[in-house]
């Protein structure tokens, strides 16, 4: 019998240890192969990192030299892995999991009753409500929970500045009626958030009033109701705006130490302060630094707690902040809506991931307005899948121990708390909202993220990548309206969403979109790569491409320079009806005849000409021949879009 040696199947035995050195190496010559000779080391691997957000770095590679302090165990100080040992969720005790709350705006009673037991019947274990505003009137909150078993599903409110009289409400709702449970049963937050409140309207004038109102609600829920929360620290308000994850979390630890200090002013004990607030959070696309934003979070509060001496070493309880986590509004389309569903499923698994204790999987059609009952259904579903059928919630913190994870976290950690002491030292959140400091250093961020989105660094699939001027619109009940006055609301597809809506009118107004002709030079092995580049940039904005190839001028010859037709080009222009065109071919034909291809196609009646490629050092010469503008990766796609459609999109 032949006996295998163990050394055959060690990890990498057979091969010869690798150092960093060795790897920046490599990347140094695929670096000089690339023109970025020169760089060498650390240089060399810095140049392959990528920029998230907000001066926040992704290295290339992650090793165990790139250490974090330590995240501690599941349950214990300071939480990064989670604020419990050990779940009690849909699995039964010992197994993690997560409360799936589903979020109702209808503003008829009988049709949110409808929609809440639907969600509740197939897997929804909470309920967000928005009442009052133009929304469910705060006095209709009982009839919209008509046969809700009140003891098996906790109820959130947000009712923006009524919260004091929906508490009410509830609260009686508890107390009487065939769904009354006893007061230590019941499960919620209130959503009294004076200071989001203020965020979203910029009307400051009953701040202090409901500041009060909220301590109030807090000691009473303190008092008779220990299963539910006063006050959500709601930090979606500056997500919407704009905001950077660190900037994000920065201000909600601002927020919440506004809140202890009115709360303990009030006759709390700090413990008690802190367990009356909720921290509402936003979750992206971008997996990686959703789960490392919400590790942050807790470590964040963990240290708020510790100075402000809330729980005791090594506890939960007050001290691991609770979380509930909001797929994001931001990263949500109004064209191709579909996409949205996986938008959110990664969202969704990000905060999974992340240790949130409480998950709203927004519809895949909340941009456009209320969500339908099929909407809610895939929200729910998704939800169930990562947790019944991907069993994504039987391991705790499954990102733990990732070098990468471990070293974000960290990273969104020091620019939150470094954002943080910014506004402590500007007198807090409310002088900070008060200054417009909040507002400016939020604008500023989108601004930066914004021009990236114009370049299409960032981009939006559907709708700046891979746009379908075909598709069909999705209608739904417009939504009832939501606050305004204050920080604005954000959506990353908007400007191209607005272009696509311009040439809707135009296809209305004349039974057409607005076309550009795509100037082909060469055969289509030389100009395909440009065309089909120019094809999807143009098609963003709502503008129709149509092909018009200049073939060599003597037939059967292939050379790559060969002359084009130039005269068949411009005749094919003229027959098209469309008033600009984009020349597309190599920098080999463009030497030899962009200039003459330009002057052809005004000639021919071209408003707008633009050529597929950067102009380099013949600049000059290429305007002076006509040419207008200039496409390639990297450009301001949406201003060249919107040139294109001021000159050619009026008759």
């Amino acid at each position: 019998m032949t006996t295998v040696s163990q050394d055959v199947f060690a990890a990498g035995g057979e091969f010869p240890a690798a150092t960093r050195e060795q790897w920046q190496q490599l990347v140094e010559g695929v670096l000089a192969k690339s023109g970025k000779a020169g760089l060498s080391g650390p240089e060399a691997e810095r140049a392959l990192g990528t920029e998230v957000e907000d001066g926040l770095w992704v290295q290339p590679l992650y090793t165990a030299q790139d250490t974090a302090p330590d995240p501690g165990w599941p349950g214990f100080a300071p939480f990064v892995r989670g604020g419990r040992v050990q779940g009690t969720g849909v699995f039964g005790p010992g197994v993690s999991s997560w409360d799936v709350r589903q979020r109702h705006a209808l503003p008829d009673p009988r049709r949110m009753n409808e929609a809440v037991l639907a969600d509740l019947e197939n897997g929804v274990t909470s309920l967000w409500l928005t009442v009052g505003g133009s929304g469910l009137p705060v006095t209709a909150l009982p009839a919209a929970l008509k046969g809700v078993y009140l003891d098996l599903a906790g109820i959130t409110v947000d009712a923006g500045a009524d919260f004091a009289a929906a508490a009410e409400q509830l609260f009686a709702v508890y107390a009487d009626g065939p769904s009354a449970i006893p007061a230590r049963a019941a499960a919620g937050n209130l959503g009294a958030d004076p200071l989001g409140l203020l965020a979203r309207t910029g009307r400051e004038t009953d701040t202090a009033r409901q500041l009060g109102q909220a301590a109030l609600l807090a000691a009473r829920c303190a008092r008779e109701f220990p299963g539910v929360r006063a006050l959500t620290v709601d930090a979606l308000p500056y997500h919407d705006a704009g905001a950077s994850a660190a900037q994000e979390l920065g201000l909600s630890m601002a927020t919440a130490v506004a809140y202890l200090r009115e709360l303990t002013g009030s006759g709390l004990t700090a413990d008690q302060a802190a367990g009356q607030l909720e921290f509402r959070y936003a979750a992206g696309a971008d997996q990686f630094l959703t789960i490392a934003k919400l590790r942050a979070a807790r470590r964040l509060w963990s240290r708020v707690a510790e100075v402000c001496g809330i729980g005791q070493a090594g506890t939960g309880g007050a001290a691991a902040q609770r979380q509930h986590a909001v797929t994001s509004m931001v990263m949500m389309t109004e064209r191709d809506p579909w996409v949205n569903m996986l938008r959110t499923t990664v969202a969704c698994l990000a905060a999974g991931v992340g240790g949130a204790d409480a998950i709203t999987v927004l519809p895949f059609d909340s941009a456009i307005g209320l969500p339908d009952d099929f909407a809610r259904r895939i929200a729910r579903n998704t939800q169930a899948i990562l947790l019944e059928e991907s069993s994504l919630a039987r391991v705790i913190d499954p990102a733990g121990g990732s070098w990468y994870v471990e070293r974000l976290t960290d990273q969104v950690a020091r620019g939150a708390w470094d954002w943080f002491q910014q506004v402590e030292r500007a007198g807090g959140q409310l002088a900070a909202l008060r200054s417009g400091l909040v507002a400016t250093r939020i604008a500023q961020n989108w601004a930066k993220r914004s021009a990236n989105l114009a370049r299409r660094r960032e981009p939006v699939t559907g709708v700046s990548e891979y746009p379908n001027l075909g598709e069909q619109p999705v209608v739904r009940e417009p939504a009832p309206a939501r606050p305004g006055g204050g920080l604005p609301w954000v959506r990353r597809s908007e400007a191209f969403e607005l272009l696509r809506a311009r040439s809707d009118e135009i296809l209305a107004a004349t039974g057409a979109r607005p076309q550009i002709v795509l100037a082909a030079l060469g055969s289509p092995a030389v100009y395909t790569a440009r065309s089909s580049f120019a094809e999807h940039l143009f098609r963003g904005g709502g503008i129709e491409t149509v092909l018009s190839e200049a073939v060599p001028t003597e037939p059967g010859v292939v050379s790559k320079t060969d002359k084009p037709d130039l005269a068949a080009l411009a005749g094919d222009f003229t027959a098209s009806g469309a008033r600009a065109a984009c020349i597309c071919s190599s920098d080999v034909l463009y030497a030899e005849y962009a200039e003459e291809t330009a002057a052809a196609l005004k000639a021919a009646g071209a408003r707008h000409v633009v050529l597929a490629g950067r102009p380099g050092d013949r600049l000059e010469a290429y305007q002076r021949a006509g040419i207008d503008a200039f496409v390639y990766v990297g450009c301001d796609v949406l201003a060249a879009l919107t040139t294109v459609l001021d000159e050619i999109g009026a008759p």
